[in-house]
């Protein structure tokens, strides 16, 4: 489907901002190029993040840059065992002189929130971040209170320890726009993180973002147009990781995971369904993320129109938190990327 390439002065001059945006944090960060332009997008769209990566990749850095260069109100939630709800909303303190309650706002009523560590915390503390996550707002006794607008949740976990840590309930999971993977550097780009002396977190960096930019960014976001056909992609895409959903196509599972794992194993001439290793699938919030990431990456690219190359650049990190898999995935080694990549590979581009 060839569109003509029509850049406004607009969209031009949100393209040159963003690309000024990645330049500041890589005078702190070196590298991760994927993961700045994926905040960048959440940023856009007004989704929250969730970061995984080992320790030492440089997430909070990250997180915190992100901050510095947007102006936006920051705080930081360090998640540990015997954090309590209250600590992260607010609660009701008791006045001794006049015999009535005052509301203790919490470190959640700030425009950008860094959830360090979110696995650390139990069910219960992680949960506390629901009603302002999906709705902007936080209940504090028998009153609500709108929280800062633009308000996002930057977290970050941890993937390989699992001692005094906890799982993030699956209705928390769906509230982030999208998981992004902090990889380990290339060797160039340790090189230069050693040179550096691990000095890099201490370079200023200009403030290039304000709440009113990124709100202008959402009303552009209005303009940027998704033919038909896309956004039937998209569902096509979101439909397929549903093992008994309407019009999911029955995918083999040739070439994914692990040592080949999910090959044609051939048992009585049958081929072995992809949809075995997913227990649960992506629900329409999905749907509705991944058409606004796609607009916001054909934004950040300078265009008003969505291309497909655009949904499957922000496929993955969409859905690859969304999709539960089966325990015959986790013993073959197969990943939600895995199936998310096959899925992409095997769906007809509009």
């Amino acid at each position: 489907m060839a569109q003509e390439n029509t850049q406004s002065p607009e969209f031009q001059k949100v393209m040159g901002l963003l690309n000024a945006c990645k330049e500041e944090v890589s005078k702190r960060v070196v590298g991760q190029k994927d993961v700045v332009e994926g905040i960048l997008v959440s940023l856009l769209v007004g989704g929250h993040v969730l970061l995984e990566g080992v320790p030492g990749l440089a997430k909070t850095l990250l997180i915190k840059t992100i901050s510095d260069i947007s102006g936006l109100s920051f705080k930081r939630i360090q998640f540990t065992p015997d954090l309590l709800p209250a600590d992260v909303t607010g609660t009701l303190v008791y006045q001794q002189g006049t015999g009535s309650f005052s509301v203790r706002k919490g470190p959640v009523f700030a425009n950008l929130v860094l959830a360090d560590e979110i696995n650390r915390a139990p069910a219960k503390v992680q949960s506390a971040l629901l009603e302002a996550m999906a709705e902007g707002q936080v209940t504090i006794g028998e009153e609500t209170y709108k929280l800062p607008a633009p308000f996002f949740v930057l977290a970050t976990q941890n993937p390989i320890e699992q001692e005094g840590t906890y799982n993030l309930p699956e209705a928390e999971l769906d509230r982030f726009l999208m998981k992004l993977l902090v990889s380990y550097p290339s060797v160039q780009e340790e090189v230069r993180i050693i040179q550096g002396g691990g000095k890099q977190g201490n370079t200023p960096v200009a403030q290039l973002l304000t709440g009113e930019w990124l709100a202008y960014c959402r009303q552009l976001l209005e303009q940027v147009a998704c033919d038909e056909k896309i956004v039937e992609y998209i569902v096509s895409i979101v439909a397929a990781t549903r093992p008994a959903g309407k019009g999911a196509p029955s995918f083999t599972g040739n070439g994914i995971g692990k040592a080949g794992a999910g090959r044609n194993l051939a048992k009585g001439g049958k081929e072995e369904a992809l949809h075995r290793y997913i227990s649960f699938g992506a629900s329409p919030r999905a749907g509705i993320a991944l058409f606004h990431c796609a607009k916001a990456q054909a934004l950040l690219s300078g265009r008003d129109f969505v291309l497909p190359e655009d949904v499957k650049s922000m496929a993955i990190p969409v859905l690859r938190h969304r999709l539960v898999l089966s325990y015959e995935a986790a013993a073959e080694g197969v990943t939600t990327d895995d199936l998310i990549a096959r899925i992409l590979s095997l769906l007809p581009l509009p």
